[in-house]
């Protein structure tokens, strides 16, 4: 339970909990509050300013609509450190919090984006809190370092992954999952053991990589149903496979450089398919396209491709180009 009394302080129901030789308190507090008791580091005079110079406003925006849309739910604790303003004291027999009503009160240690979301929306939500007290400058400063870097994030990979059970996909999104699933599930599929679905892998493309190679190809296939732009995608990839093993590198292909350079190049090469054979998507004729441009690549392009995929993708548009024969 809270109240604002006429004093302008603010009165919250906590519990204490200790954790090692930390000790800290928590509640639940209107987000309103929060935005408006809260600064990001001790060196920014303007709390308001020090938020909208130290933090990316598009993702507090995201966070401010998803709260206005009343999309959902946010559980996750802010973590704060009571501040000298915040003249907290603990009253009621230890079962309640009293802090200041001032800009300056509380020092967010976990939570920066949400709290300057908060601060961007038009409504007000309950939110869990811990906070501590008493803490040195060192203290705030090893509590931030660990906060941040010993949780481990949710991989982009995984999120992928399960956006369709949480209906959240858009149209490009799904044409890209089921394109991957695809190539990670059919028997003869030329990535068949080189896709990773839901993190990171060395030796493997990753969801991420995959929809980053995937995403510029789409405005040519829209209206096209997955599967037939796996078809076209499998043939073209198995011969650019066997066109890498030809020049030793049989495994070039899940380097993310090379692999979205190869995927760049897709429309390039299926036009001189159409042209030579029509909307005939097997290997052997993506081969008869691709087998002269090979002849011009060099092997170090391909096993040492830096991280500049496009620098590659030129690359191997020119040599395409330069095979070109009537």
């Amino acid at each position: 339970m809270a109240e604002e009394s006429l004093d302008g302080k603010f009165r919250y129901s906590v519990s204490l909990v200790t954790q090692g030789k930390h000790r800290f308190y928590t509640l639940t507090m209107p987000s309103n509050v929060l935005a408006h008791t809260c600064f990001v580091t001790t060196r920014d005079e303007d709390p308001a300013q020090g938020f909208q110079r130290l933090l990316d406003r598009d993702r507090a925006q995201q966070i401010a609509d998803y709260i206005d849309a009343g999309l959902g739910t946010i559980p996750n604790s802010i973590v704060l450190s009571a501040q000298h303003e915040a003249d907290l004291q603990v009253i009621g027999k230890g079962k309640t919090l009293q802090f200041q009503n001032s800009p300056k009160a509380f020092l967010i240690l976990d939570g920066q984006h949400r709290v300057y979301g908060f601060s961007l929306a038009r409504t007000a939500l309950r939110v869990p809190v811990v906070i501590y007290n008493g803490l040195s400058r060192q203290d705030e400063s090893r509590l931030f370092i660990d906060i941040n870097t010993k949780q481990r994030p949710v991989p982009n990979e995984l999120l992928l992954d399960i956006k369709k059970l949480a209906e959240y996909e858009t149209s490009d999104e799904q044409m890209m999952r089921e394109v991957f699933d695809y190539f990670n599930m059919e028997s003869m599929s030329p990535l068949l053991g080189l896709m990773s679905p839901t993190e990171r892998a060395a030796g493997k493309i990753s969801r991420v990589t995959f929809n980053a190679a995937l995403k510029p190809l789409l405005p040519g296939v829209k209206g096209t149903d997955s599967e037939k732009v796996y078809s076209a995608l499998s043939g073209y990839l198995t011969a650019f496979i066997r066109g890498c093993r030809e020049l030793s590198a049989p495994d070039v292909i899940t380097n993310p450089t090379v692999f979205r350079a190869a995927m760049l190049l897709f429309p390039e090469v299926t036009q001189r398919v159409q042209d030579r054979f029509g909307p005939s998507y097997q290997a052997d004729h993506f081969d008869d396209v691709l087998g002269p441009m090979f002849t011009r690549v060099k092997l170090s392009w391909l096993t040492s491709p830096g991280r500049s995929y496009r620098e590659l993708y030129d690359s191997l548009s020119k040599s395409l180009r330069t095979n070109f024969s009537l």
